[in-house]
């Protein structure tokens, strides 16, 4: 028997195997964006309760990100020597435990310390989970399990947002965190039930001087340096439009409540559906053409949150939120394409640091911009940089494929 026909099938759309991968990666989507972003419609409270600024308050974002971002080629590096799934579910469970914690924080710098541990635990699951699809998954079956995967951050995303907001109104964000901790370990006991065992998964030597050329080699492709463009603008004007958009419904003509403005992120759902749905239509249609649809749908979504009304409000933000969790489900399973055989996990934590960075980066700038001019400003300044996605986007139509896409 030759190597090849020992070698095991990989997953394929519609199998139980494919199913049980699916439900387990949305399970972890699920708690890495209700873990990152649960405590982002309660930053004007973190600011009335320790008297600091609301740039300082976006440290809660930013910092767990920055050190996401940074920490993660390290752990999806030592994915490749040790595998992928010990570190997805210990970067799960550490991170919900860190979460927790949060409930005995009494000072500003306790809050922040938590949240700093908190990103770099969850560092080894992004990445890491990108190249497990690549690892496992048939051609065809990768870009709707990363839709699927997308779709889970987008309900945890919702749902860690709304309930932190509601206990924030009945009682304490403290208890808020807490059960979303509590509710992000659950999921990390279904990972781990759930996603099936590695079976092409190769494991290579401790190498620091491959380490860096594989990420150097990864950088030289032209297709993945403007979808790491794309990621930086796309989900910087992403959250700094939701950083901003609970102080802004807070004052005049508004006056919303902390629950009232967290029910907003209800329209997260529509972003599960968008990712799912554009993760599908991209392996019918061609990424090339699917990815602009959904920058697009961003734009005009920002559009109307432009408005002193708050129906065309929610319309906008649900259409941003469609707009943008289509577009990196795109963006995420073509990185694995473009990627070469053995630096998929370089190429994704490359793509990742980008996104990542792009959050706390201009999640912190949008600070200081809505302390310069409010709304009309951060506005302003999200539509520069979906611009630049847009260019992007156009000049990605031109680059040759490494693989079908």
């Amino acid at each position: 028997m030759t190597e090849a026909a020992s070698e095991p099938s990989r997953i394929a759309r519609g199998t139980p195997e494919f199913r049980r991968a699916a439900a387990a990666l949305a399970a972890g989507g699920f708690a890495i964006f209700a873990l990152l972003y649960c405590p982002q419609p309660i930053m004007p409270a973190f600011v009335n309760e320790f008297g600091i600024t609301p740039a300082q308050s976006s440290l809660v974002l930013s910092l767990p990100m920055t050190l996401m971002a940074v920490t993660m080629i390290a752990t999806a590096s030592l994915s490749e020597v040790i595998g992928r799934r010990a570190i997805m579910i210990a970067a799960l469970a550490g991170s919900a435990v860190a979460t927790i914690l949060l409930g005995l924080a009494t000072q500003w710098w306790q809050v922040v310390l938590l949240r700093g541990l908190m990103g770099v635990s969850l560092s080894g699951l992004p990445a890491v989970a990108m190249a497990y699809l690549s690892d496992e998954m048939d051609g065809d079956a990768i870009g709707p399990a990363m839709g699927l995967y997308i779709a889970g951050s987008g309900l945890g995303g919702m749902v860690g947002r709304f309930v932190v907001s509601a206990m924030t109104d009945w009682g304490s964000w403290r208890t808020g965190l807490v059960v979303m901790g509590l509710f992000s370990l659950t999921a990390s006991v279904l990972f781990w039930y759930a996603l099936p065992l590695s079976r092409h998964f190769r494991p290579q030597e401790p190498n620091v001087r491959a380490l860096l050329g594989g990420l150097v080699r990864e950088s030289r492709d032209a297709g993945l340096r403007l979808l790491v463009i794309c990621a930086f603008v796309l989900m910087g004007a992403f959250v700094m439009i939701y950083n901003y958009l609970g102080f802004r419904l807070q004052l005049p003509p508004f006056g919303l409540s902390q629950t009232a403005i967290g029910s907003i992120f209800i329209v997260y759902l529509l972003g599960s559906f968008s990712s799912a749905r554009m993760g599908a239509l991209a392996t019918r249609y061609g990424r090339r053409r699917v990815f602009p649809a959904g920058i697009g749908l961003m734009t005009l979504g920002l559009c109307l949150t432009m408005f002193d009304n708050v129906p065309l409000i929610v319309a906008g933000m649900a259409a941003l939120t469609a707009g943008f969790f289509g577009a990196h489900a795109v963006a995420a399973s073509w990185v694995g394409l473009r990627a070469s055989p053995g630096g998929r996990a370089q190429a994704a934590s490359i793509y990742l640091l980008c996104y990542y960075m792009g959050s706390a980066v201009v999640g912190w700038i949008g600070g200081y911009v809505w302390s310069a001019g409010e709304w009309p400003y951060v506005g302003g300044f999200a539509f520069g940089l979906i611009g630049i996605a847009l260019v992007c986007a156009a000049l990605l139509a031109r680059v040759p494929p490494r693989q079908p896409d």
